[in-house]
């Protein structure tokens, strides 16, 4: 079943694909990494001022890596603002997605922890570096093939 958001791309021929619905009711979408940037631009303009999250996870042990943004449309006098999920899915080997912080400022430390997280780079985003985790951490801590240091080897090496 096709969204509101999603007919109006269509109508407008925006390229994306709909995901159908989540559990609360909201519109997923899929939007290819290279067409993210123009789309996040048409969105805001669209009326989706807020981006209230991102988060990014590994989909499946060497397979894609998804940055999702929950985005919302506030206007006055609005009891119930829009809302729709927009997923991201970028190859392991090159992940890389545009950044949207010259969209929506708030994105600033949510993309830099799935990069630290993931190892997704933001295209763009003028601060990308770890955030949680120390600049010679080796590695992306939640990927579902990463191999953690054994610490006991780390410490009787000191």
């Amino acid at each position: 079943m096709q969204g509101r958001l999603s007919a109006w791309l269509v109508k407008h021929g925006i390229i994306h694909r709909s995901l159908g619905f989540d559990y609360q009711g909201i519109e997923t979408l899929q939007i290819k990494p290279e067409d993210w940037h123009s789309i996040a631009v048409i969105l805001y303009v669209y009326g989706y001022n807020y981006l209230r999250s991102q988060c990014a996870y590994d989909v499946a042990p060497g397979g894609l890596l998804a940055s999702v943004y929950h985005l919302t449309r506030i206007e006055y006098g609005v009891n119930q603002p829009e809302e729709v999920c927009i997923k991201v899915f970028t190859p392991r080997r090159n992940p890389r997605i545009p950044s949207v912080f010259w969209v929506w400022k708030s994105v600033d430390f949510q993309e830099r922890e799935s990069y630290d997280m993931l190892g997704i780079l933001y295209d763009n985003h003028p601060r990308l570096k770890r955030i949680l985790m120390p600049e010679s951490w080796i590695g992306w801590p939640l990927r579902k093939d990463y191999i953690a240091p054994n610490f006991y080897e780390i410490q009787d090496a000191h």
